[in-house]
């Protein structure tokens, strides 16, 4: 399986981009919606199609980039010597994907919140958290393109 990965890397990381990218998006609009969603009164019909709009984001887009991003991040980074186990940026950028990875999972809990209409966070405390991924996002392209 190394020797077919090996072989492909270049669609193996374009893969990997794509999904990223795609990730990334969702990432950052997903808490921009909870902002105008905070705007909206429970049960109103706004509000509903918000929690749709939500799901769909969440369940359609951004979970599988997710998992794509990390099946194929993981398959590059098994084949021999393409990373440098022992170089501080590699660990820096393995630290941010779990980061991010966490935050797509407390986007997915404040979604559930919304759905029950028991959202118990402000509109600013969204447009705070929008920034997370954002850091994020630039620390790990730091980390995989200058490799510091």
């Amino acid at each position: 399986m190394m020797d077919f990965v090996a072989t492909h890397l270049t669609w193996f990381l374009s893969l990997h981009i794509m999904a990223f990218t795609a990730w990334m998006a969702g990432t950052f609009y997903l808490p921009r919606l909870y902002v105008y969603h905070t705007q909206t009164t429970p049960g109103t019909a706004e509000s509903e199609r918000f929690k749709i709009m939500e799901r769909k984001l969440l369940r359609q887009i951004m979970t599988p980039a997710m998992i794509v991003t990390v099946l194929a991040g993981g398959l590059m980074a098994s084949v021999p010597g393409l990373v440098d186990w022992n170089s501080a940026w590699w660990w820096i950028k393995l630290l941010c994907v779990v980061g991010l990875m966490g935050f797509h999972g407390a986007c997915s809990k404040w979604r559930k919140l919304f759905l029950e209409d028991k959202n118990n966070h402000s509109e600013k405390f969204y447009r705070i958290s929008n920034e997370v991924p954002t850091i994020l996002m630039i620390i790990i392209v730091i980390m995989i393109v200058v490799r510091p």
